[in-house]
């Protein structure tokens, strides 16, 4: 049994989907990040860096795992799923999601922060991360040109990057121009395990149409949270 200290961001959502794609039985423990939970001395001991996900393997002595990529190789190599055994094949994996945790979360991450969250638009700043998020889906695009998943057969590393190029929108980064990207979004999305671990916990925004009406209220309250925690010091790990 696992449980999973968690929040509707990106990086929440790569192990509730790696968690159904293995069919791991799991209890999602959903954090109010604008209250700061994560930032609780109980919370501390599990994670000392203070920010989502983190895993507690209760069939494995209550070890805890957090960082998020660090979830996912520990649950694909505890099961020998989704992560291929031959070197040359791991490393594919590896490379492409230290991409993602290296590039495209952390990117899109400041892109959100100024193009969001600022009080005030500072738009070299916004102009210079929205530039990198498109030259970091570029990237991806032009490696999806000839290739179904991003490492071979579907891995984690597509777990890791799907989330965050599904909220593309949020960084105010359209895909029109990135059609073998758009393919291999789409090509993930149908996936159940998925669409359930977007459920696992879910948002209250529909990410994929974040700008509507119907979305304003949410987005505004999600909004207002991203700007308390950044004039505390304390940006959150999401979207």
């Amino acid at each position: 049994m696992i449980t999973l200290y968690t929040a509707a961001t990106p990086n929440g959502h790569k192990v509730s989907i790696l968690l159904e794609e293995l069919g791991l039985s799991y209890e999602v423990l959903a954090l109010e990040l604008g209250k700061k939970e994560q930032k609780e001395p109980w919370y501390l001991k599990i994670n000392p860096n203070g920010r989502i996900p983190v895993i507690v393997d209760h069939d494995n002595g209550d070890f805890a795992v957090f960082e998020s990529g660090a979830i996912l190789v520990y649950l694909a190599e505890q099961t020998g799923k989704l992560m291929p055994a031959d070197i040359k094949g791991r490393s594919r994996v590896m490379q492409w999601l230290m991409f993602q945790i290296g590039g495209v979360g952390p990117m899109m991450g400041q892109a959100n922060v100024f193009f969001r969250y600022f009080p005030e638009k500072i738009q070299p700043a916004i102009d210079r991360y929205q530039g990198e998020v498109r030259r970091l889906f570029g990237v991806l695009d032009a490696h999806l040109d000839g290739h179904e998943y991003l490492a071979g057969d579907y891995s984690i590393a597509d777990i890791a990057t799907w989330p965050w190029i599904n909220a593309h929108a949020w960084a105010g980064v359209a895909l029109e121009d990135f059609a073998h990207l758009s393919r291999w979004l789409e090509l993930i999305r149908a996936r159940p395990a998925v669409q359930r671990g977007m459920q696992r916990p879910a948002s209250s925004m529909k990410i994929e149409a974040v700008d509507s009406r119907e979305n304003q209220s949410a987005a505004e309250q999600f909004v207002a949270n991203a700007r308390q925690m950044l004039q505390t010091g304390n940006t959150k790990e999401g979207i």
